[in-house]
């Protein structure tokens, strides 16, 4: 018995709803240090990456190219490993035989699909590469054929890793899949730097491979007592498949907005795929760091929630303060972070990429989608917990149809908008992206306050205007602040000068925040 479950044993001991409790903040911690330790190793991947390529070209084909595995990974397996392989993995607890050969045949066949699908993709690259970025000059589109038959072999691996995660999960092993997505940027990132300055951006294609065989590797080690038998058949693959099948159109059709993305943006230049994927890694950060970790932990308990009030043991209002909590989160950490983005978008990038090749124009433009991007984040972040919330009830045909509807109708406009307007340019897209997300996130709110009734009582519009406020607060006090520093000459100067600003947004937000909150928690003033 390792010393986690240790841990485990000695908590449940305790009363049940503070023993819950300690539980979940646990597994959140290790989800988030997991997701702080990916993303900080994917800043340094990007870092590394702007040193040595820029936003040159052949990077734009890489990054193209870096897609397709990525997609098929989450297309084929990432989807299935929360909606399917879990719930049903768990079902064979008390079954440790029949569990590894359920593991071994789901292994099996994940790994002949993904072989036929490989080889596809290896026969037929060039046409693949043309739909990814087929706005690319043709010797650009020949190296992005070359890159995608290289990196199209590491989804063979991340699919292992998958479902190796999955099973981890089922038995609440979180610590090495946590840590997956941070093995996988450093291999890119020690293939970039020992391999980049010889055979270029195939560098950062190695890279993905080597590092889907590290995330298979880093989590055998947890496979004590659960090591997959290999098996051809299991009746409970059936049961897999139909649990999955409403995910997968939903992914489907993400994958299809992803890939119109790139191709929209390889039309407005040759640099352009290569500035949004800076700006879509800033935005990434705190998505992870902060939403998922927040939509895991509450996941669990949503789910019991629902199924109790489904079977007359308890109604609903426990189920939307649970999501009340976690909105309230979500809130007060998103919507500052957004703000303090926007204000210093130039400082943040100029730190983390202008370096090498990567030009101050390359800031400047980054920073402009980056803005672009930005107020669709809050929504975003608000998003998440609302799909959660229909996963949790057992409705994953809503989200993928709203999803649907809101992809195809923001694409089509930005398709159609240069022969209505004016020339596509690549903020256009990220400002597309917004609004999608907030079309989305609206839908949704509205569809699950059918099914679960009023959070009116919960007071989150009156905690998001207080915190938009204070955030307004803080962006004018940074913003100020930023003007009337001297200029950094050092990246060690610009680091400081960054951490000093932040320091004094940071507290400017908290103490304007608890202020407000103090002033409509008197009794003269108004409700919570």
């Amino acid at each position: 018995m390792d010393r986690w479950e240790r841990f485990r044993r000695r908590i449940r001991q305790m009363a049940g709803r503070e023993a819950e409790t300690v539980l979940l903040a646990r597994d959140a911690l290790i989800i988030a240090a997991g997701n702080v330790a990916s993303r900080l190793i994917g800043l340094l991947r990007e870092t590394v990456k702007s040193g040595l390529f820029g936003s040159s070209g052949p990077l734009s084909a890489f990054e193209a190219a870096a897609v397709v595995p990525v997609q098929l990974y989450d297309l084929l397996v990432g989807g299935m490993v929360s909606s399917a392989l879990i719930p049903v993995f768990r079902e064979y607890a008390d079954q440790p035989q029949e569990l590894r050969r359920l593991a071994g045949a789901v292994l099996v066949w994940a790994g002949w699909i993904i072989g036929a699908v490989v080889l596809l993709v290896e026969i037929g690259a060039k046409p693949v590469a043309w739909l990814l970025a087929g706005g690319l000059d043709p010797d650009l589109l020949d190296l992005t054929a070359d890159l995608l038959r290289l990196t199209v072999l590491a989804v063979w691996f991340l699919a292992a890793a998958g479902v190796i995660g999955g099973l981890l999960q089922a038995f609440q092993r979180f610590t090495l899949p946590a840590f997956t997505a941070a093995a996988f940027n450093a291999a890119i990132v020690m293939a970039a730097l020992l391999l980049g300055p010889r055979i270029g951006v195939f560098a950062l294609a190695l890279g993905m491979v080597l590092g889907a065989i590290a995330q298979v590797l880093l989590q055998l080690p947890g496979l004590h007592g659960l090591w997959p038998r290999p098996s051809v058949y299991h009746p409970a693959l059936r049961r897999i498949l139909r649990l999955y099948l409403p995910v997968v159109f939903g992914l489907a059709v993400n994958q299809v907005a992803i890939l119109l993305s790139y191709h929209l943006a390889s039309r407005t230049g040759p640099n352009s795929i290569a500035w949004m994927r800076y700006a879509t890694t800033l935005i990434q950060f705190p998505l992870g760091l902060v939403v998922t970790a927040i939509s895991v932990a509450i996941l669990p308990r949503l789910s019991r929630l629902s199924v109790e009030a489904r079977q007359g043991r308890g109604d609903l209002e426990p189920f939307r303060s649970t999501l009340a909590a976690g909105l309230r989160m979500v809130l007060i950490l998103i919507i500052p972070a957004a703000f303090g983005l926007y204000v210093l978008a130039e400082p943040v990038i100029a730190l983390l990429f202008e370096h090498g090749r990567f030009t101050a124009t390359d800031t400047a433009v980054v920073a402009g989608v980056l803005r672009g991007y930005l107020p669709g984040l809050i929504f975003a972040a608000v998003d998440q917990p609302l799909v959660f919330a229909f996963y949790a009830r057992q409705d994953t045909f809503t989200p993928a149809l709203v999803g649907l509807i809101c992809n195809v109708g923001i694409y089509l406009a930005a398709a159609m908008a240069p022969t209505l307007f004016r020339p596509l340019q690549v903020t256009d897209l990220a400002v597309a992206n917004s609004v999608q997300w907030a079309a989305h996130a609206a839908i949704m709110g509205v569809l699950l306050l059918r099914q679960v009734g009023s959070m009116r009582p919960y007071g989150l519009s009156r905690l998001a205007l207080r915190v938009l406020v204070a955030s307004l607060m803080m962006a004018l006090g940074i913003s100020m602040a930023w003007a009337r520093l001297p200029l950094p000459h050092s990246t060690t100067g610009e680091a400081l000068h960054l951490l000093a600003v932040g320091g004094l947004g940071t507290l400017i937000y908290l103490l304007t925040l608890g202020a407000l909150t103090r002033l409509v928690a008197r009794p003269s003033g108004f409700a919570r």
